[in-house]
């Protein structure tokens, strides 16, 4: 018979290899395996996937809120701004209402004290063109005649003074 080399029962040796292999099933071993494999990567990718999509509704919610928070807080300011300003302006009007007050008031009392100053002035002055009339009157005419001349150069003076 011929020789048979070494080559030629590796290539036996192999090819039995195989069909043990086949022949147990471990060509479906390995595919399941892979596919198991596949399978477990595929579900860890589609759960990356999911979390990923997650984070990024709650970041987008979170930037919303932000933005709100952020508006919410610039009306705040605007409103207390508003709420400023309208209460200096009260105050303002209030403040020249009491100046405005005060100042009739004090221009009331200094009418009345002028008014008052000028009615001692003509009392004491109407006193003064009594007394000197009394006096020249007293020193001109002498008697009843005189008594009577008085009292009506008196009663004149003061109705016309007053």
């Amino acid at each position: 018979m011929f020789e048979l080399d070494a080559e030629f029962w590796v290539a036996v040796a192999f090819v039995v290899f195989l069909g043990v292999m086949i022949y147990f099933g471990v060509h479906q071993m390995m595919v399941k395996g892979i596919d198991s494999r596949r399978d477990r990567i595929k579900a860890e990718l589609d759960d990356a996937l999911r979390l990923k999509e997650e984070a990024q509704d709650l970041l987008a919610q979170y930037r919303r809120k932000q933005h709100e928070a952020v508006q919410e807080a610039a009306q705040i300011v605007a409103g207390a701004t508003a709420e400023a300003e309208r209460m200096m302006s009260e105050a303002k009007a209030k403040t020249e209402e009491f100046i405005a007050r005060r100042s009739k008031m004090a221009e009331a009392k200094i009418a009345q004290a002028e008014a008052q100053a000028v009615a001692d002035v003509r009392g004491a002055a109407a006193e003064a063109a009594v007394v000197a009339a009394e006096k020249i009157l007293g020193q001109m005419v002498k008697g009843d005649l005189a008594e009577g001349l008085i009292v009506k150069a008196i009663d004149e003076v003061k109705s016309k003074l007053h």
